[in-house]
């Protein structure tokens, strides 16, 4: 590294991991002397087309003086950083910073040339333009505010790079060379430009995982049994569509239970796409190495003894990841349970899951293995508990998530055509912010279902996770805000999950409720009120009811205007008239499919195979767009033929051994292949392939189960109609952004981190026109009298001090305190009773107009961003919690429902005839203390209490405010990969 004292030190925190276009991944880190063999190795492997547009001139080799002047950087004015794989220069960017006449400069010339070279085999997958995030952001941390660029015009590909990254540009055309500027603070255009391009980048990653061409299974056992041999198994059985390996280096046979074996990935004669890894953890960096120079994509580690086991796991898990990495493969796991896609043209199965789970349309996630097992068998499962009425499209157990996390698998189901609903178990976050971001987005289109483990404890311990101060239920609500649906077991994540599968979402509260059993109704009605829906009284059939009865009466409750949804109960019933379980499952799904905007459910009791025969009612033919292969007779049909790969597929033709046993499951040649082009996505194509799918009804054993899907399914379809018209944050005239600025710097001038005096607070929090109403110190009787002279009777006089601040009810409060020996009674009083002024530190305070009283509060989370915060002051927030949350920057829609969302809101609305307040004024208030919190970083903390809202107008009796240098906003950052 460089050592010399006209140099900056190497600036570590420029090294980045990052996800190209097609998936594969590269290092970003700074140029140094030691790099020239790499550089001068690279330039030869560098077309001469290349070289051209980058030198303008034909320029073979480089000199001496070149490399020396391309290695040798201050890390400030001049700056070169290149990304690598496999520890090879694969592209390079420098900049140089320049003065106004165009010559080398230093600070505070702001303005830099920008140079690219791209070697010819990597070009098109997306490294320009991930170095030139790199690099401007680079610049700005190093005072540089512009980029100026000249590219030859035929340079067509590195005019685009420029171009299409959403900055502000100039361009001009002089002495045959195009010159760019453009400016480097990031805008609405280029954040979108960037994310744009985060989402098909780690989606294509995720993508390659789990739609091989080839897979190898490393460390598959010559004998029976372990782990490996087990994936190995599970991955012939399923019937994988793609070339299938075993690797052993003790290996002696050419095959293992007919699949072809090797002692070395590197001694297989064609590609392999993914490995699964299942040797000792030892012996993985080994693997690891030999796949990486054989080109191998991506990595299934199941090998355990990394951060779950202690510290020494935990470094050998970081140099795992940064192995990987460095040869350009992502990885599931360490410690995982593995991955599976039911796609007939896939038929992935390389985890320890010893059957493959039926085909469907959802999308699952879990950390955990033996949560994964758990849910795949609810989901799997037709009779008992929740009827199993559709399957799985993928699945990944991401293990410790040292590299592949949640969040690049929702970037990949946001637009994988075959998956409409996502369930997800997590019990760690590591990226909070960016994963309520990439919430929002897919709940938009498909929901998202998330149980969270590990809620009131440490994380799992293999799992690097970033601090929270935020307590469970400030995040819960911080991700409903965002559209996930949060529920608290898995139980209840697979009934939402099915529900939300296969029926449409509700338009409304309005639920219907009809059956055979008066006593189920009546629990079914109950259920509803528990959970806010509106239900409509329930309707009995009696047990004499046939299923023409059902059918009549469901389709009269579906064509009913004031109906939403319909909820069906069911009891065994005896007698001649009495339907039997495909009878009554077939009138209700005929009776369902001729009205297909209302969703129905089924509660059954102890009725045998009437779960399993509205699972199968629709399924007598095949159904377009339904993955699930149809049965013929119930006897296991041969597999059928891949379907041809489609343009761009990079699949390789298939090549399954001899002896490879077809699946056992019945099959069918799909309507259409997974791979087929698709329209782009939106909510109505996701509902559009929803619809297409059989309409399958999902039947619960218990009332209350059934109705908290489905009044879960009503609180999102609301966030989805909401989420249409997000609302906006407001501009408001009066804001002083610029003065409350400069106040900040000169506060944050005399120290890092502090709590502003009053006087501070006050003038800051003017500049956002909220005042605070003045409160004077009392250190005397005689001041108190004075200051009440001076702000006008009635006063109220309360003691500051810590231990009684927002104590009302200990007494450290009088109101309404109308002349001076009404003021010197309080005075004294509160002195004999507490101590002295100097403890109790008293002030004056005009009397603000009766109402209620409320808090306000902000919070920055290092983790989650900020939070905006309501409730009613005193128990209500005090002892029972109830706060609202919303993320900062808050919208007008934001705050009209954070004032309407704690339980006690109707106290603000005029309850039992008490008289409304001012709810506009409050959602206002909320609205500027968003936008401070926004517009400044360094505002780190607000708090408002009391806030007396009254029927006109409130009034601030109280604030503090925290200031300090905020970190780096790494979400606004250049696109890198987490390092754990």
């Amino acid at each position: 590294m460089q050592t010399s004292s006209d140099r900056h030190e190497y600036p570590a925190h420029w090294e980045a991991d990052v996800v190209l276009r097609d998936g594969g991944t590269a290092r970003i880190r700074p140029i140094t002397v030691d790099d020239a063999e790499r550089l001068v190795s690279f330039y030869e492997q560098v077309s001469d087309e290349s070289k051209y547009y980058r030198f303008f001139a034909p320029y073979p080799r480089l000199s001496a003086k070149d490399v020396h002047r391309f290695t040798h950087h201050d890390f400030v004015d001049r700056v070169g950083l290149a990304a690598t794989v496999g520890g090879e220069f694969i592209a390079t960017v420098r900049y140089d910073r320049i003065g106004a006449d165009g010559m080398p400069a230093s600070a505070p010339a702001d303005e830099a040339e920008v140079a690219f070279l791209v070697q010819d085999a990597h070009q098109g997958r997306g490294v320009a333009s991930a170095l030139l995030e790199h690099i401007a952001a680079v610049a700005r941390e190093r005072g540089i505010r512009r980029f100026a660029a000249e590219v030859l015009p035929a340079n067509s590909k590195m005019i685009k790079v420029f171009t299409d990254a959403g900055y502000q540009q100039k361009r001009s055309f002089e002495d045959g060379v195009v010159r760019l500027e453009f400016g480097l603070e990031p805008t609405d255009r280029s954040v979108a430009v960037q994310r744009a391009r985060e989402q098909r980048a780690e989606a294509r990653s995720v993508q390659r995982l789990l739609a091989p061409g080839s897979v190898a299974v490393i460390g598959a056992g010559r004998t029976p049994g372990g782990v490996g041999r087990s994936v190995l198994a599970n991955l012939r059985d399923a019937g994988f569509a793609g070339r299938l390996y075993a690797v052993n280096k003790a290996v002696r046979e050419k095959e293992l239970d007919g699949v072809p074996a090797y002692p070395s990935v590197r001694d297989i004669e064609g590609p392999v796409d993914l490995a699964v890894v299942a040797v000792p953890a030892a012996q993985v960096p080994e693997v690891v190495a030999e796949c990486g120079e054989h080109g191998v994509q991506g990595l299934v580690v199941v090998s355990a003894g990394y951060a779950e086991s202690g510290p020494e796991g935990h470094d050998r898990q970081r140099e795992l990841v940064r192995m990987a990495r460095a040869y350009g493969m992502r990885i599931i796991g360490p410690n995982a349970f593995g991955i599976i896609n039911t796609a007939p043209d896939v038929r992935l199965n390389a985890s320890l899951a010893p059957e493959m789970p039926r085909s469907g349309r959802i999308g699952l996630f879990a950390q955990s293995g033996a949560i994964g097992i758990a849910l795949l068998s609810r989901l799997h499962r037709r009779g008992g508990g929740v009827t199993g009425v559709t399957g799985v499209s993928t699945f990944v157990s991401s293990g410790n998530r040292a590299d592949v996390s949640g969040n690049d698998v929702i970037q990949y189901w946001y637009e994988d055509p075959d998956t409409d609903v996502v369930l997800m178990y997590l019990e760690s976050i590591g990226n909070p912010r960016k994963f309520t971001r990439l919430a929002r987005r897919t709940a938009a289109v498909k929901p998202l279902v998330v149980v969270q483990g590990a809620r009131h404890g440490a994380a799992p311990q293999g799992h690097a996770v970033r601090a929270t101060r935020l307590p469970h239920a400030t995040v819960s609500a911080v991700l409903r805000q965002a559209g996930v649906i949060r529920v608290d077991t898995i139980t209840e994540l697979v009934d939402a999950g099915l529900l939300l599968a296969r029926q449409p979402l509700p338009a409304g509260p309005r639920v219907a409720i009809l059956g055979n059993s008066e006593s189920l109704g009546l629990l079914t009605y109950d259920a509803c009120l528990a959970e806010g829906l509106r239900p409509l009284p329930p309707v009995d059939l009696t047990t004499a009811a046939s299923a023409d009865d059902f059918h009549r009466v469901l389709s009269d409750a579906l064509a009913d205007d004031a109906c939403d949804a319909v909820v069906v109960t069911a009891i065994p019933a005896l007698g001649e008239t009495s339907p039997d379980d495909a009878a009554l499952a077939e009138a209700l799904r005929s009776a369902a499919a001729a009205t297909p905007s209302k969703p129905v459910l089924v509660v059954h009791v102890e009725l045998g195979g009437l779960a399993e025969a509205l699972s199968a009612a629709a399924s007598t033919a095949p159904q377009a767009g339904d993955r699930t292969p149809a049965a013929t007779n119930g006897a296991p049909q041969p597999p059928a033929a891949p379907a041809a790969p489609s343009r761009g597929d990079t699949r390789h033709p298939v090549e399954r051994p001899p002896t490879e046993r077809p699946s056992t499951e019945a099959t069918a040649t799909p309507a259409a292949p997974p791979s087929a082009p698709t329209r782009p996505l939106t909510a109505e194509t996701t509902a559009s392939a929803r619809s297409a799918d059989s309409r399958l009804i999902p039947a619960y054993p218990a009332a209350e189960r059934a109705v908290r899907a489905l009044a879960e399914a009503v609180k999102y379809a609301q966030w989805r109609r909401e989420a249409a018209e997000p609302g906006k944050v407001p501009e408001y005239e009066d804001i002083d952004e610029k003065g409350a600025a400069r106040q900040i710097d000169e506060l944050l001038a005399r120290d890092e981190g502090l709590a502003l005096g009053a006087e501070d607070t006050a003038a800051l929090l003017g500049r956002y026109g909220i005042q605070v109403r003045e409160a004077r110190p009392a250190p005397t009787p005689d001041e108190a009298v004075a200051a009440a002279g001076a702000l006008g009777y009635p006063v109220a006089l309360k003691t500051t001090a810590p231990h009684l601040r927002h104590r009302a009810d200990l007494g450290g409060v009088r109101l309404d305190l109308a002349d001076e020996e009404q003021l010197r009674r309080a005075y004294t009083e509160l002195t004999e009773l507490f101590g002295g002024p100097e403890e109790l530190r008293p002030v004056v305070q005009a009397m603000a107009p009766r109402g209620v009283d409320t808090i306000v509060r902000t919070v920055v989370d290092p983790a989650a961003g900020a939070v905006l915060s309501f409730g009613l002051a005193g128990p209500a927030s005090q002892l029972l919690g109830d706060m609202a949350h919303r993320l900062i920057p808050a919208t007008e829609r934001d705050a009209a429902s954070l004032v309407r969302s704690i339980r006690t809101a109707p106290l603000l609305f005029g309850w039992r005839g008490s008289a409304p307040v001012d709810t506009g004024a409050l959602e206002e208030l909320l609205l500027r203390v968003s936008r401070l919190v926004d517009d400044h970083p360094e505002v780190v903390a607000v708090s408002l209490e009391p806030v007396v809202v009254a029927p006109h107008g409130l009034s601030v009796l109280g604030a503090t405010v925290r200031l300090a240098r905020p970190p780096a906003r790494d979400d606004l950052g250049p696109r890198t990969l987490p390092v754990y």
